[in-house]
């Protein structure tokens, strides 16, 4: 990064601060009808003295003792506590996670909310390389000194804006995080302070996985169901944390960047999944007590409760709520269908003698592969005819208890629906196009 590059961003950002102020001001003095022009004036020329370059930066190096600049800071435990922050440059490669990690990492400012522009002059990459805090740690003030006017000036610039980078005593305080540590005869007192660098690399890093222009192409193609190049990383169970409430900057000004927010990686342990093995011992999809008659339960008496106490379903609004619940059935059978039909259970269905032939035949698929007899007859599509039978039997059979007067009527309705046929055809062809 060249030097004239840093010195313009300095002037830059200075002028930027200057009209910001220029503008409120000339807001305000719109309002104060009262104060002759000469005074108005004037004040405004204070006001543009104040933001010359050379004004300005001597008052930013004043300032620069009441922020410190850190990598950990207290006060995100408690907005109010007087404990010490500090400033980490440890650099290592342990395997782990930590701020010794990061190579790089923005600095955070704790202090004085007012004084955190100097924060932010120090702090800010020029076209995400150096700043005007890396160019003083590394004892090159030519960047400062291309606005001084002799080198007593720029002394005290050097000087005004090291204090950012000067810690002060450490020392606890009551309402930070505490624990005393056993050392010999006495303790040693820790106290744990919020890494704040990390965090903050952390939610640059999920807002580029999450919001950036490549992020949206890869959803934009899962949405399309087209192929990309990148894998779409995601953060299941992720959650955010907010600091400061409505005045963030008072924690510090990375946290003032974030909006207050820090977002927060699941960390529960690991769920073990038994091996799932095919079932040996099914009768029916459509059994008393089965996956698909517990899983149904709910949508059941949802259903039946929509049908007693109307009493009727004749109305078109009824008929339309009996035909989502209905149609919610068939998804779910089709849900669970699609689980049995694995490749990796090819003829599961021959250690399985109870399963009635039809539901053999729509379940395992696969075995058509090996077994020729069993491919002859599934071809026929019978057994299309017999499963939409066990449906409706079954959904007779549940509607009963609470509806005695259903009979061969419902049956035929049950068993005739289009969004089960069509389910039936659907999943036969994605099964076909499979198997090829």
């Amino acid at each position: 990064m060249s030097v004239e590059a840093l010195s313009a961003f300095i002037a830059e950002y200075i002028a930027g601060r200057r009209q910001t102020k220029l503008e409120a001001f000339d807001k305000e003095a719109a309002k104060r009808r009262d104060t002759d022009s000469a005074t108005l004036a004037a004040e405004r020329r204070e006001l543009e003295l104040r933001y010359e370059p050379k004004a300005w930066l001597t008052d930013a190096a004043k300032r620069a003792g009441q922020i410190n600049l850190v990598t950990h800071a207290a006060k995100f435990t408690h907005g109010d506590s007087k404990s010490s922050s500090i400033y980490s440059e440890a650099v290592a490669q342990e395997g782990y996670l930590s701020t010794a990690a990061l190579s790089g990492l923005d600095t955070d400012a704790v202090g004085n909310a007012a004084a955190l522009d100097v924060a932010k002059l120090l702090q800010t990459r020029v076209d995400g390389g150096d700043s005007l805090l890396a160019s003083l740690k590394r004892g090159d003030h030519a960047a400062l000194a291309a606005f001084a006017d002799d080198e007593n000036q720029l002394s005290q610039w050097i000087a005004g804006f090291s204090r950012a980078l000067t810690p002060g005593e450490p020392a606890s305080y009551k309402l930070a995080k505490q624990g005393y540590f056993p050392v010999g005869k006495g303790y040693h007192l820790l106290s744990p302070l919020f890494a704040t660098s990390l965090v903050h690399a952390m939610h640059q890093k999920m807002i580029a996985f999450r919001f950036g222009d490549e992020v949206k192409a890869i959803w934009k193609a899962r949405r399309e169901k087209t192929w990309h190049p990148t894998t779409l990383t995601l953060f299941p169970d992720s959650a955010e944390i907010h600091f400061g409430g409505t005045k963030p900057q008072n924690i510090s000004y990375l946290n003032s960047v974030r909006g207050g927010r820090s977002w927060l990686l699941s960390c529960q342990p690991p769920q073990g999944k038994r091996a799932e093995k095919a079932p040996t011992n099914l009768r029916s999809v459509f059994a008393s007590g089965g996956q698909f008659d517990r899983r149904a339960r709910s949508q059941i008496q949802l259903l039946v409760s929509l049908l007693t106490k109307t009493g009727s379903y004749t109305s078109f609004r009824i008929r339309e709520a009996r035909d989502g619940y209905i149609n919610m059935l068939i998804d779910l059978l089709f849900e669970i269908a699609s689980e049995l039909q694995r490749e990796a259970w090819q003829n599961w269905t021959l250690n399985c003698p109870n399963l009635k032939p039809h539901q053999q035949l729509w379940l395992d698929p696969w075995r058509t592969k090996t077994d020729e007899a069993f491919r002859l007859e599934r071809e026929k599509d019978d057994w299309r005819g017999a499963v939409a039978e066990d449906f409706s039997l079954w959904l007779n059979a549940r509607l009963r208890k609470a509806m005695p007067d259903l009979g061969a009527v419902e049956k035929r309705e049950w068993e005739t629906r289009e969004r089960l046929r069509s389910n039936l055809r659907e999943m036969e062809k994605i099964i076909q196009e499979a198997l090829k």
